[in-house]
C-alpha cells in the first residue's frame, strides 16, 4: 500500500441526546469527514437503540470504508460517568437506572470506547476544537432536553469523587416546584430547557390572555426553534417565557460564579438558537445577583457551532489525550 493510499484514523463520535443521536467520523484535526442523525428512542428500550446505532454506523461508514480507519469511540451522554461507562438513573431515559453504554458498544464494534457526560464531552470540544481554546475556567450549559454543565477548572475537566461532577440542571431554583424526571422538585433543568421553556409557554398561555401564535400549536409539537422564532418576530407570550427562562437561569448562573470564579460561561444546545433574546435576559439577571467581587467579569458567550457538530465534543473525548 503506498503513502497516498494511507488510511486517515478517524473517530466515531456519538453524541446521545434526550431526542436525537447524532453520529459522525471526526479526524484528530477537528475534521468532521460524515455525520447523521436519528431519533435515540430515550422512551423506548435500550437494545432498540443499539440495533439502530449499528445500522446508523454502517450507513455513516459505507461511502468511507476503504479510505478510514476508526481507532477508537468518544460517546458522550446524560449522566454517563466516566469511571463505569454507564449512564446512571438518566432522568429523560426509560433504559434502566445503570445503562451499560460503554462496555456494549465497545463489545458491538471491537473498539475502545472513551465516554463521558454529554455536557462534559461538549466541554472538552470547546476547549479542544472551540471557544475555550485559550479558556483554563469555563463552564459550558448545554440547553437541549435537559440541562448539561461541563465545568472546567485550571484547564482539567472536573469529574468529581464518583465520576458525576457537574450536574447543575439539578440544582434547586424552588424545592416545591416542577416535578422533574429525576425525581426531584424545582430543579434548573425544568425550567432553563428546551422542555422547561415550553412548561413556561403553557403556563403563560393558561394565565394570560394576549393574542399568540403559540395558542395554535400543541405541546407535542411545541418546540424551541417555534418559541425563539415567535419571540424574535415580537409574540408577546413567547418574549416573557424568554424573559423568565434568563431570570432563572442567570440567578443560578450567578451562584456557580460563587463557587468557581470562572472566565466565562458557553451555551450550546437548541435554547441557545434564540440569541440575544435568551442572552441578554441571562447576562442581565447574572449581574443583578452577582457578588459584588464578580461584576463585569465574567462572560456569557454562545457557541457558534451547529447543534449537530456536538460530535466533536465526544470525539475530542479521545483526541484530546492524543493532541
Amino acid at each position: 500500500m503506498g503513502p497516498s493510499s494511507k488510511k486517515i484514523e478517524i473517530v466515531l463520535a456519538i453524541d446521545i441526546g434526550g431526542t436525537y443521536t447524532k453520529i459522525g467520523l471526526v479526524e484528530k484535526n477537528g475534521t468532521i469527514r460524515g455525520k447523521r442523525v436519528f431519533s435515540t428512542g430515550s422512551k423506548h428500550s435500550f437494545q432498540g437503540f443499539v440495533l439502530n446505532l449499528e445500522d446508523e454506523v454502517a450507513l455513516l461508514c459505507a461511502e468511507l470504508k476503504n479510505k478510514i480507519k476508526i481507532v477508537a469511540i468518544g460517546i458522550g451522554a446524560p449522566n454517563a460517568n466516566w469511571i463505569t461507562g454507564k449512564m446512571e438513573h438518566p432522568p429523560n431515559f426509560k433504559w434502566g437506572d445503570f445503562v451499560p453504554i460503554s462496555e456494549t458498544i465497545s463489545s458491538l464494534f471491537k473498539l475502545p470506547v472513551v465516554i463521558a457526560n454529554d455536557a462534559n464531552a461538549a466541554a472538552v470540544g470547546e476547549q479542544t476544537y472551540g471557544m475555550a481554546k485559550e479558556m483554563k475556567h469555563f463552564v459550558v450549559l448545554t440547553l437541549g432536553t435537559g440541562l448539561g454543565s461541563g465545568i472546567v477548572v485550571d484547564g482539567k475537566l472536573v469529574t468529581g469523587a464518583n465520576g458525576m461532577a457537574g450536574e447543575l440542571g439539578h440544582v434547586s431554583v424552588d424545592p416545591e416546584g416542577r416535578s422533574c424526571n429525576c425525581g426531584l422538585k424545582g430543579c434548573l433543568e425544568t425550567y432553563a430547557s428546551v422542555t422547561g421553556i415550553k412548561r413556561t409557554v403553557f403556563e403563560l398561555l393558561a394565565e394570560l390572555k394576549e393574542d399568540s401564535f403559540l395558542r395554535g400549536i400543541s405541546y407535542d409539537s411545541m418546540t424551541g426553534e417555534i418559541i425563539s422564532e415567535q419571540a424574535l418576530m415580537g409574540d408577546v407570550i413567547a418574549l416573557k417565557a424568554f424573559e423568565i427562562t434568563g431570570k432563572i437561569l442567570g440567578s443560578k448562573i450567578a451562584d456557580t460564579v460563587a463557587h468557581l470564579d470562572p472566565e466565562a460561561f458557553i451555551l450550546k444546545g437548541g435554547l441557545s438558537k434564540a440569541g440575544d433574546i435568551l442572552l441578554e435576559p441571562v447576562v442581565r439577571n447574572m449581574e443583578k445577583n452577582l457578588f459584588a467581587a464578580y461584576k463585569g467579569k465574567v462572560k456569557i458567550y454562545l457557541s457558534p457551532t451547529d447543534s449537530s457538530n456536538a460530535i466533536l465534543g465526544s470525539a475530542a473525548l479521545f483526541w484530546q489525550g492524543r493532541m
